[in-house]
């Protein structure tokens, strides 16, 4: 009920609650909120009191109106909700409960997020449909495609930091609903893109032998090393197929050399044992895996200068791991220096030697569940994202010529 009395303060009451007041030359409104017990203070932007009084009863039938509808005026943006989520997390990065890698993507995946909904938004304005663009907008967005899989980790991320601040009162809903994504709808054709083939890849390994030579282009002996390093990092990525913060952060007693004597001929190779500690790891889990390219971390350790038990692997003082950027520089100039085209359109990356391993794994003939454990997943995972490499697999057979061997075993010409 509208009650304008004018104290002798020179503040003027509007409605109950609700009160105009001149600061300088300038009218103010302040109205307070029983819900959320505390002043709305807001300038009027008029020296007229006429047309501040318009202003604030419409000020106040506004926030009225948001009152009754569950909105709130106090609120943290945003930006400020990750930031508090992810100060979360940090706690249990140095717990040892979530690895700093697990810290990053958590942190890319919200950055994407406040890039829909807008970094100075209000939390408590946001409501349970708040995402159902989001999915579009990460694919419209992505420079060189985007797999479901990777949108339904992100949505698994979003919705656990609601879940979060709904708990800590930061936010009137508990999860988005986003748009639902088939079990098995999957990109085939991104994954296709981003991974190498057989002729890429060997067009990769002769470039590198070029990348580096000493002699022909004129390296210094700390280009040289960085060179050697990223040749090598490469080479083992491709054999192993680890991610990329599992390998990083390999210490010489992590790998052991295994000989394994193979068909009729007997003929050697020397294989690699590498175990995967379950502090590096996304899923927390160590493993154990066997993988080809044992000759490429014994020729990496005749040339790194620091090989004790406990120095990482894949640095060059033994003690900071190699970064993600130094990596991508030198992966891309070998790339390029390979040949491989539309690289960048196609989004072939570092990450893209663990899609290659995975496929001629899959290719040579090994069980989804096998090819699971070798890479720390599901088998769920690699069932939902390879899936299409069975028709592959099928067709190649189909249209295969075949001998036999003195043993009797079909061999494909």
């Amino acid at each position: 009920m509208s009650h304008r009395v004018k104290a002798d303060d020179g503040r003027i009451w509007l409605f109950d609650k609700v009160l105009i007041e001149q600061r300088g030359d300038y009218w103010h409104f302040r109205m307070w909120l029983d819900g959320e017990s505390k002043y709305v203070r807001e300038s009027l932007k008029t020296r007229d009191l006429e047309t501040a009084k318009k202003r604030a009863e419409d000020r106040y039938i506004e926030l009225r109106s948001d009152q009754k509808s569950g909105k709130r005026y106090f609120s943290i943006t945003a930006e400020e909700g990750v930031n508090l989520y992810l100060a979360d997390k940090q706690k249990l990065v140095e717990l040892k409960t979530i690895t700093k890698g697990r810290h990053g993507t958590i942190s890319t995946h919200l950055g994407h997020w406040l890039d829909y909904i807008k970094r100075d938004t209000k939390l408590k304005e946001l409501e349970r449909n708040a995402a159902e663009g989001y999915f579009a907008y990460r694919i419209k967005n992505a420079k060189h495609g985007i797999a479901h899989t990777t949108l339904a980790n992100e949505q698994g991320t979003i919705n656990a930091m609601m879940a979060y601040l709904f708990r800590a009162k930061q936010s009137v809903v508990e999860a988005f609903d986003f748009p639902k994504l088939s079990k098995y709808e999957i990109d085939n054709e991104a994954i296709r893109r981003a991974t190498l083939t057989n002729d890429e890849y060997n067009a990769l390994t002769k470039a590198m032998r070029s990348y580096v030579a000493r002699q022909a282009n004129k390296l210094d002996d700390d280009e040289h090393m960085m060179r050697e390093l990223a040749r090598h990092y490469v080479l083992i990525a491709a054999n192993a197929g680890l991610r990329t913060g599992e390998q990083q952060q390999l210490r010489w007693c992590d790998v052991k050399m295994k000989k394994h004597e193979l068909g009729a001929a007997m003929q050697t190779k020397l294989l690699a044992e590498i175990y995967v500690r379950k502090e590096t790891s996304k899923v927390r889990k160590d493993r154990k895996l066997y993988c080809r390219g044992g000759t490429y971390f014994e020729r990496w350790k005749k040339l790194s200068k620091h090989t004790s038990s406990t120095d990482l692997i894949f640095s060059l003082d033994g003690k900071t791991r190699i970064s993600n950027r130094a990596i991508l520089y030198h992966f891309h100039r070998m790339v390029k220096l390979a040949g491989i085209k539309d690289h960048e359109a196609r989004g072939i990356v570092p990450y893209s030697l663990r899609h290659f391993m995975i496929t001629q794994r899959v290719l040579s003939g090994l069980s989804f569940q096998q090819v699971a454990e070798m890479c720390g997943t599901s088998d769920t995972e690699i069932r939902k994202t390879y899936y299409h490499l069975i028709d592959d697999r099928r067709l190649a057979n189909a249209v295969a010529d075949f001998r036999r061997d003195k043993d009797g075993r079909i061999i494909p010409i």
